[in-house]
């Protein structure tokens, strides 16, 4: 199994960027699949979600209603949509997937089997 992410880079404050990420070896509608991020001394953490069944989304608050997740199951891709972009929103940005994950751990990093490489965000002026 392999995750590509790509799209990060160097934006100005209230700029937009769309991050992808480009599962290989597995079908990505079979799994649920998500974004998590690390700033530079901070610990990881959740971002947004999609669900294998059904595609419910899940975002962290510090996000939500500027970032969208969606699913491309033809190319076998999932996507951040990042709005609004903040100078707090730079950090390093992770996809995640996993098959049998449940709901209360959708959060969880620990709780995904498979990660990408991660693609750098960072937002400055």
């Amino acid at each position: 199994v392999q995750l590509q992410a790509s799209g990060g880079g160097l934006v100005q404050p209230g700029a937009s960027l769309r991050l992808s990420c480009v599962v290989s070896g597995r079908t990505l509608s079979t799994y649920t699949t998500a974004w998590f991020r690390q700033a530079p001394g901070k610990e990881r953490e959740f971002v947004a979600a999609i669900r294998r069944s059904g595609g419910s989304t899940y975002y962290a608050d510090p996000v939500k209603g500027r970032f969208i997740i969606s699913r491309g199951n033809a190319k076998n891709t999932v996507y951040l949509q990042m709005n609004s972009l903040k100078p707090e929103d730079t950090a390093v940005y992770y996809c995640a997937i996993d098959r049998d994950i449940i709901l209360s751990d959708i959060r969880r990093g620990d709780a995904y089997d498979y990660w990408g490489q991660g693609t750098l965000v960072t937002v400055s002026s």
